[in-house]
């Protein structure tokens, strides 16, 4: 293709202008009158083309970078001159909020979207702007190749007009005013949460651009919408409404960085793509992590391969949003800093570091090149650690963490009910700074755990034993979990007696952490990502054979296995949860004082009463689960160890125990009247009842009792706990009130025998199949009958009129289902 260059009309007559210079001036004009000869000039106009100087005029401002961008000063005409070397680049486009509506739960600095363009040459004069769709791959040597690619076409997003070519044809000035404003523009997105569903992208119609700045690699263009949104579809008047965004354009590396094969003995967030070869027998989706580039130096490649500590050609730096109160940026920081010795593992030293934003800096805190953690005004009790990457590869390339301000008040209600029977300091309602401060650091840890590409580890907890946590010993060693990636918030399990000092009560970065981040960062030098998957296999294999605590439980995609839990501590949940209880009452007792405040309506003791409640909750949760479930361990080829077991037959009666004990037996301390009476509204059905009644229910799940026959038949009784001795144990202890010299149940006992019933009919009366029709419903309706004794039994004898006329009801109830049955 033959390209041109238009000379504007001030250069003509420039060429034509006498210079009084003399014979010198003459030759170098008749040298610049042959070069413009030399290159073919189209006519004017053609295609809609036209010279430079005539569309892009001297008032205009320009803005040069990645490409250069120019515009009008109110910005209503805006040009992008594409240069030809960024044709066919790969361009991250990123759009975040720089300016949120209130009562919605988004904030500035979050992302909307992102997604990956080019721009290419198109036809009759024209630049087209594709998306790039990163689905499948196929080396270009391999015949299958051609077919991917003709099945896998990027769509267009625009095609523009080609106003001029800029200096020597080696650029295209493209017109965007009008696509820029564009409702279905790609700079215009809505893509978070109740932004999504409150917004119609029609109705912010009146787009603006406010500002324009230009990089070496990245572009940025921040602009407004105005509109209007219903926070309830239902609404008849819609409300007004102004977003503030701001759109990066940032180039992608030319060679993406190799990619590193997910092995989901390691977790970290991936993207996939579909591989396709000649060789193969069957196509591989192809997961591969997300994580930062880090490379030694090229004159610091000898001394890695050697094992010495090198720092990174390009470390991760993160920057504290000015915005953050002053007295918490220090811990953000050293939450973040907290992990330098992990990338040591992998060979990095001063990898990763957080810093103070400079406030009177040039620098612009929308300037893609920098990654933040930000500060969000809001009620949310949270926090959360994304990553912008290059779909391509996996490469992470820009954070911003989001940091809601009231995630203080979650932690201070965790830290209250878990540690305060162990740190006085956490016996008040508003923390001192300090620990406030290490609360923060340790949830900033995990956060950017996130965004360097981790997933949580909820199986973490499991492979400490549960002994483990009353001593100082262990714990000063290893932690109360090997990850600051599980959900294992604070040492609950500990007792006053054991002395445990405030920093061993607390999560940090430990082995599984560690060990992460040097499969995830270390640097092979592989030639492929097939021969660097090899080396990283064989390292994963052998860690892991070595040292159990590195074992990463999903909990997230595999969510059967009863070790990979949130909130759970050890590995015997029962006896842990059993020891958080007696931790629970210390706290009822203490409420009272601890929350008083100057000047308070008890606010803080019922808002922790219901902190406290949610956390027995958890520990009954907790237990729940490993009644008839199994658990699951990766196992890599050729090792012929079982991958799927049963969870284990006295784990599983300790379950029923821990029932017996703090659920079957009611739990009275939960409605210690100094706090039950202040913090407790009253009603039909307290927490505790109905607690007992969900518990119930779920242990006779017609789903959990065909799990339980299924796993007694395929791996024994002696491994895994029958399905007749299950319910014996169970119907022993909700029935004891009635077998015994009393003959006398109290409202809880009753409601938890109706509950028992109800449960076993349900099996019985099913509409579906599976379960009106399986084994557990043969065995349901044998149940139903020895209740029936027990009911029989227990009505001739019981005087306490309660009593009698509950098993009335009930004996009522049986003998209705035996009739429907006959």
């Amino acid at each position: 293709m033959k390209r041109y260059v238009y000379i504007s009309l001030a250069t003509v007559l420039a060429s034509c202008a006498v210079f009084k210079g003399g014979k010198k001036a003459k030759q170098k004009k008749a040298a610049a009158t042959a070069a413009a000869a030399a290159k073919p000039v189209p006519p004017a106009n053609k295609n809609g083309v036209k010279p430079y100087a005539t569309v892009i005029s001297k008032n205009l401002t320009v803005n040069k970078g990645l490409f250069t961008v120019i515009h009008s000063k109110e910005m209503d005409s805006v040009f992008f001159e594409i240069g030809d070397s960024i044709l066919g680049r790969d361009i991250l486009v990123i759009n975040r909020l720089t300016g949120a509506p209130g009562s919605m739960n988004v904030h500035a600095g979050e992302e909307l979207d992102n997604s990956a363009i080019y721009f290419e040459k198109g036809p009759n004069e024209t630049i087209r702007m594709r998306v790039n769709m990163v689905y499948s791959h196929a080396d270009s040597a391999d015949q299958i190749s051609r077919a991917v690619n003709s099945s896998n076409v990027n769509a267009v997003l625009a095609s523009f007009p080609i106003k001029a070519y800029g200096k020597d044809s080696a650029s295209y000035v493209i017109e965007m005013s009008r696509y820029l404003k564009e409702a279905g523009s790609i700079i215009h997105s809505l893509d978070r949460g109740q932004l999504t569903a409150a917004l119609d992208a029609k109705t912010l119609k009146e787009h603006e651009i406010r500002s324009i700045r230009a990089y070496p690699l990245n572009v940025e263009i921040a602009s407004s919408k105005n509109g209007t949104f219903k926070a309830n579809p239902l609404e008849k008047n819609a409300a007004p409404i102004t977003l503030e965004t701001n759109t990066s354009f940032v180039l992608l590396p030319a060679k993406p960085m190799q990619r590193r094969h997910f092995d989901e003995r390691v977790g970290y967030f991936t993207d996939w793509v579909m591989e396709y070869s000649d060789d193969q027998q069957k196509t591989k989706q192809r997961q591969f992590l997300n994580r930062w580039r880090l490379e030694p130096k090229p004159e610091d490649m000898e001394k890695y391969k050697r094992g010495e500590l090198v720092e990174p050609a390009n470390p991760i730096v993160l920057y504290i949003d000015p915005a953050t109160p002053k007295q918490w940026r220090k811990y953000l920081i050293l939450g973040v800093n907290d992990w330098q010795p992990a990338f040591e593992k992998a060979g990095f030293k001063n990898a990763i570091m957080a810093k103070e934003w400079p406030e009177n800096d040039s620098m612009h805190m929308e300037d893609a090149r920098y990654s933040f953690i930000n500060y969000f005004p809001s009620p949310v009790a949270n926090a959360y650690g994304p990553n912008t990457h290059d779909p391509r590869s996996g490469e992470i390339i820009q954070t911003h963490i989001g940091w809601y301000h009231n995630v203080m008040q979650l932690l201070r209600n965790w830290y209250m009910v878990q540690a305060a029977p162990n740190d006085p300091g956490g016996r008040k309602a508003k923390f001192d700074t300090e620990l406030m401060g290490q609360l923060i650091r340790f949830v900033s840890s995990h956060e950017v755990g996130h965004t360097l590409g981790l997933r949580h580890n909820f199986g973490s907890s499991a492979m400490t034993p549960t002994d483990s946590l009353r001593s100082k010993t262990y714990l000063a060693r290893h932690g109360h979990t090997a990850s600051i990636m599980d959900y294992a918030r604070f040492n609950y399990v500990a007792q006053p007696e054991d002395n445990i000092p405030r920093e061993l009560l607390f999560p940090r970065i430990g082995e599984y952490d560690q060990w992460a981040i040097e499969w995830g960062y270390k640097y092979t030098g592989a030639a492929t990502a097939a021969a660097d998957e090899k080396i990283m296999g064989k390292l994963a294999t052998e860690r892991l054979a070595a040292n159990p605590r590195l074992w990463f439980g999903d909990g997230e995609t595999r969510k059967s296995d009863p070790r990979c839990q949130t909130e759970d501590l050890g590995d015997d949940v029962a006896k842990a949860n059993a020891l958080g209880i007696k931790n629970l009452k210390r706290v009822i007792a203490g409420l009272p004082q601890w929350t008083a405040t100057d000047g308070g309506l008890n606010e803080e003791l019922t808002e922790m009463y219901q902190t406290v409640k949610g956390q027995y909750g958890r520990y009954v949760g907790h237990v729940i689960r490993f009644i008839g479930t199994t658990q699951y361990t990766v196992r890599n080829d050729g090792d012929l160890r079982p991958a799927h077991e049963p969870v284990p037959r006295e784990k599983q009666l300790a379950a029923i125990r821990f029932f017996e004990d703090e659920l079957f037996n009611t739990p009275q301390w939960l409605m210690d009247p100094k706090v039950y009476n202040i913090a407790q509204e009253a009603a039909v059905k307290d927490f505790v009842s109905d607690l007992q009644e969900k518990a119930l229910n779920s242990m006779f799940d017609v789903q959990r009792l065909n799990f339980m026959i299924s796993n007694e038949d395929r791996f024994g009784s002696s491994k895994t706990l029958g399905i007749h001795e299950y319910i014996g144990r169970v119907r022993t202890a909700i029935w004891k009130p009635l077998t015994g010299g009393q003959m006398k149940a109290d409202l809880y006992q009753r409601n938890m025998q109706r509950t028992y019933l109800g449960a076993l009919m349900a099996v019985m009366q099913s509409p579906d199949p599976s379960a009106s029709e399986s084994e557990a419903a043969g065995i349901a309706m044998a149940e139903i009958m020895k209740v029936k004794g027990i009911v029989k039994t227990a009505m001739d004898r019981t005087t306490d009129p309660a009593t009698k006329l509950h098993l009335e009801a009930m004996y009522r109830k049986i003998k209705q289902l035996e009739e429907k049955k006959s």
